[in-house]
């Protein structure tokens, strides 16, 4: 299936943001869309579509125009099996006793610790995200001051890496959500991989909508690797479903956007414990006290 691509520049982040929102209402309809700062201290931003059918050329310069966007400029680009790609290029991952690797590195496997299969698929999250090894890290470390979760959760678990390592970590059931179908397929796939269906429970939910989310009690410990916006607003949610002297471990955050975070989540009274930054992301562990 041939894919087409439309990418455009402006300056203002509300604009940008707008202009992201705007996107996802046009027909053809975008596959995804993303809003992205530039590191290059311009201040500018990059708004991108991608879509399975060619997008309207007028529409779409209209529509750059109504936000005070550069023109798209907008492509095709020849079919490829991305996946298969990425797994060439995709080498196992260490993060503290975690191993997270593909079908095609199984004879690295060491030894001693957790070893994870997880594939590359279309859905977020094979593990080399720095987030994701700054998340497991931290994980990590909890487990080494002796920390144990009787009950977890994985909001916005893509293929359900942090799940499926707090399931190998202690015989508690854990559940996993996303907002998005395909992840939560992806994730029942990898959880399956590794014999953990009997304990992980993968779900399609927006943030803590769910009866699985909702009843059986409190959570010990919460994993929302996601982004600032999503992760401020659930701080109230997060903090109601939270057991006193439970930890979340939050991700998915710039190092700039690390103290409103913070400072939202203090406010519900949980408490930063730990901080890692990790390249340009990130990693909060906080404590409900």
């Amino acid at each position: 299936m041939p894919t087409f691509t439309a990418f455009t520049t402006l300056q203002a982040r509300d604009s940008a943001e707008g202009l992201g929102n705007a996107m996802e209402k046009l027909m053809p309809e975008p596959a995804g869309v993303g809003v992205f700062e530039i590191e290059d201290g311009s201040g500018n931003w990059e708004v991108g579509g991608y879509f399975t059918k060619p997008p309207d050329e007028v529409g779409m310069t209209i529509l750059a125009a109504a936000f005070g966007a550069n023109p798209f400029v907008l492509s095709e680009l020849p079919e490829t099996d991305w996946v298969a790609e990425v797994r060439r290029e995709l080498k196992p991952v260490l993060a503290g006793q975690f191993f997270i690797y593909g079908n095609h590195d199984k004879d690295k496997i060491p030894k001693k610790g957790i070893s994870l299969l997880v594939e590359a698929a279309m859905a977020f999250g094979t593990g080399h995200h720095d987030t994701t090894v700054g998340c497991l890290k931290a994980l990590d470390f909890l487990v080494a001051e002796g920390f144990v979760s009787q009950r977890t959760a994985d909001i916005g678990c893509g293929t359900a890496i942090l799940a499926m390592a707090a399931a190998s970590l202690w015989p508690h059931f854990v559940i996993a959500s996303d907002i998005d179908a395909v992840a939560v397929e992806v994730a029942k796939t990898n959880v399956d991989a590794n014999a953990l269906s009997d304990k992980v429970f993968c779900i399609e939910a927006t943030g803590f909508d769910h009866p699985k989310l909702q009843s059986d009690g409190l959570f010990d410990l919460v994993f929302a690797n996601i982004l600032k916006s999503p992760l401020i607003e659930l701080a109230p949610k997060i903090n109601y479903h939270m057991a006193v002297g439970g930890y979340a471990i939050l991700s998915g955050i710039l190092i700039e956007q690390a103290e409103e975070v913070i400072c939202s989540y203090s406010s519900q009274g949980l408490y930063l414990y730990v901080r890692e930054d990790i390249g340009e992301w990130s990693i909060l562990t906080l404590k409900k006290s």
